[in-house]
């Protein structure tokens, strides 16, 4: 199904001019933009990926990851195809490269489906955007979180964030949480890597941090964004935000166009400790083997959601603060 897209203008000759993510491209008619999805016909911007899911499943809200948002809750992830960038080593490019079979689901459906799952005894808070990139699939992403919400949903984005401010604002007001990929901490790797820049992504990240909760993540890829003077810099800039704001440090392993040795665990392990300098909440993702995915009270250290891969014991924290000091802990349950 096709929709027109919602942030765009009519320009000179045919030309549509794209205002959701900051590429802005001019997309001639008969043609598509980078994203792949976002097509000009006879001067008019359709999203060509409207309600067509690649992917959906019932994930623990761990896997987002999400570590301080209704931990060891459920959540319907949903995703679709295309992407504004391009990542050499992009774990999901079967997905935001090429074209594989899509199935459609209204809003209207995807909202029933998360309802259906908590009618089932699933603890399913709601739904999450995620698998290919939200913003390119941002009508339906808007459409169906306005209803998701009207049905007591929480809605959930999981994002490069490479977005433009004004199609961020608008959809915030329906937004929970989001994880938003900070993919590195150098413009140069934002464009040798990734085709794109980081300065917006840092936008994004200060925009949306005061209007829902907000997690972190950033993928350490060998010898490329994991030295220590990039790290501190990273987590200088998040504690500047919210020093509660979470960090997860995930493993690169080599994908797509990427051939690297995986992160080196010792690299994992001495980001954490800088990042930890500076922030009261630091994970390693996709290692379980380092055992630092559990949440500690930042105050006495006292073990407050131990995790084992997506598995989830709550020992705390009741009422919001640590049960041995009482510290309020930012988390949101």
């Amino acid at each position: 199904m096709k929709r027109e897209v919602i942030f765009y203008t009519k320009g000179e000759q045919g030309v549509a001019n794209c205002k959701v993510c900051p590429r802005l491209c001019n997309i001639k008619p008969g043609k598509r933009g980078f994203c792949r999805v976002r097509e000009n016909r006879d001067g008019i911007l359709y999203a060509n990926n409207y309600g067509e899911c690649s992917s959906y499943a019932l994930d623990p809200i761990e896997k987002k990851p999400l570590y301080h948002f209704y931990p060891g809750s459920y959540i319907l992830s949903l995703g679709t195809v295309g992407c504004n960038l391009r990542c050499g080593f992009c774990q999901n490019w079967q997905i935001a490269q090429e074209d594989p079979p899509t199935t459609y689901i209204s809003p209207r459906q995807a909202a029933d489906l998360a309802l259906q799952q908590k009618a089932r005894g699933y603890s399913c808070v709601g739904l999450a955007y995620t698998y290919s990139e939200p913003f390119m699939w941002y009508e339906y992403v808007y459409d169906t979180a306005k209803l998701a919400r009207k049905a007591g949903l929480k809605n959930v984005l999981v994002t490069n964030g490479y977005v433009s401010e004004e199609p961020l604002n608008a959809l915030l007001p329906y937004i929970d949480a989001m994880n938003i990929d900070v993919k590195a901490f150098t413009e140069d790797f934002y464009r040798s890597t990734c085709a794109g820049q980081l300065e917006p992504v840092k936008r994004t990240v200060e925009i949306a941090y005061k209007h829902c909760h907000v997690e972190i993540t950033t993928l350490l890829v060998t010898g490329l964004n994991d030295g220590p003077e990039e790290i501190t810099r990273l987590a200088d800039w998040l504690s500047g935000l919210n020093p509660d704001i979470p960090l997860h440090f995930s493993r690169y392993f080599p994908n797509y166009k990427m051939d690297l040795p995986p992160t080196p665990e010792k690299t994992l392990l001495r980001a954490r400790e800088i990042a930890r300098r500076h922030l009261r909440y630091v994970y390693i993702g996709n290692t379980p083997q380092l055992k630092a995915s559990s949440t500690y009270c930042p105050n006495c250290d006292q073990l407050l959601l131990d995790r084992e891969g997506y598995q989830v014991k709550a020992y705390g924290p009741a009422g919001g603060t640590c049960p041995g000091c009482g510290e309020k802990i930012s988390i949101v349950m």
